[in-house]
């Protein structure tokens, strides 16, 4: 293998907010935000949107998104109530 061409492999925290959960994994992913683990280390911090703890299909809870008014414009456009 050629030295220094890999990316670096190191311990990253992935954080879902929306459900307060959070784990430690290793990934080539990186961030200049961190945080402080239950281990006292300090690791690089990624914040997603959705995780195995608030998608629907893990949690088996329903939940609609609409930001937008999606699905009232959806109605209008095609006569729904």
């Amino acid at each position: 293998m050629k030295p220094d061409i890999h990316p670096r492999y190191d311990y990253v925290v992935y954080r879902d907010r929306s459900a307060e959960f959070a784990f430690l994994t290793r990934s080539t992913a990186t961030s200049d935000t961190t945080i402080e683990w239950h281990d006292g280390n300090t690791y690089p911090v990624i914040d997603v949107d959705i995780s195995a703890a608030s998608h629907p299909f893990w949690t088996g809870r329903r939940r609609l998104l609409d930001s937008e008014g999606r699905v009232e414009k959806f109605r209008k456009k095609y006569g729904q109530s």
